[in-house]
């Protein structure tokens, strides 16, 4: 089953159990979804709905930092519901070891032998581990691995 069908299977049953966030988030990521068909002129691959997804997490989880660094914990909680609701839709989230590997394994396959080289890296990463990594903890990885 596709994304797509999957979430008109979902926003379905949102609303026969009357599940307001999930309806919502659900209904925002449609309207992406379809927005980046419009724009792109036909149907979205599942790569590209993938893309999607996962900019639309980033930015519920930059508007958590947000709005827990203000102090504004009725508005944290409820993109807190947001961002569980959105986590069905994407891949397994790969663990901290298995994303250290991935990067030990693309630094010595670039030959990268200092933080200047953070880049050549980042791509050769991001491609292997897209939709299952968030790419500041990737980026934060990496200039760890990296010599000086």
């Amino acid at each position: 089953m596709s994304v797509m069908e999957r979430l008109n299977q979902d926003l379905k049953q949102a609303m026969k159990d009357k599940a307001a966030v999930k309806l919502s988030v659900i209904r925002m990521v449609k309207a992406a979804l379809k927005n980046e068909e419009i724009n792109k002129g036909s149907e979205l691959s599942d790569e590209e709905v993938l893309t999607v997804l996962t900019r639309e997490l980033k930015q519920r989880r930059d508007s958590l930092h947000e709005f827990e660094k203000a102090g504004r914990e009725d508005l944290a909680s409820k993109i807190r519901e947001e961002i569980e609701a959105l986590l069905p839709y994407l891949p397994v989230q790969l663990s901290e070891e298995e994303l250290r590997q991935i990067v030990r394994e693309a630094i010595a396959a670039t030959g990268a032998a200092s933080k200047k080289e953070t880049g050549k890296v980042m791509g050769a990463i991001m491609p292997k581990v897209k939709g299952r990594a968030d790419g500041t903890l990737v980026q934060k990885i990496v200039s760890e691995e990296l010599p000086s």
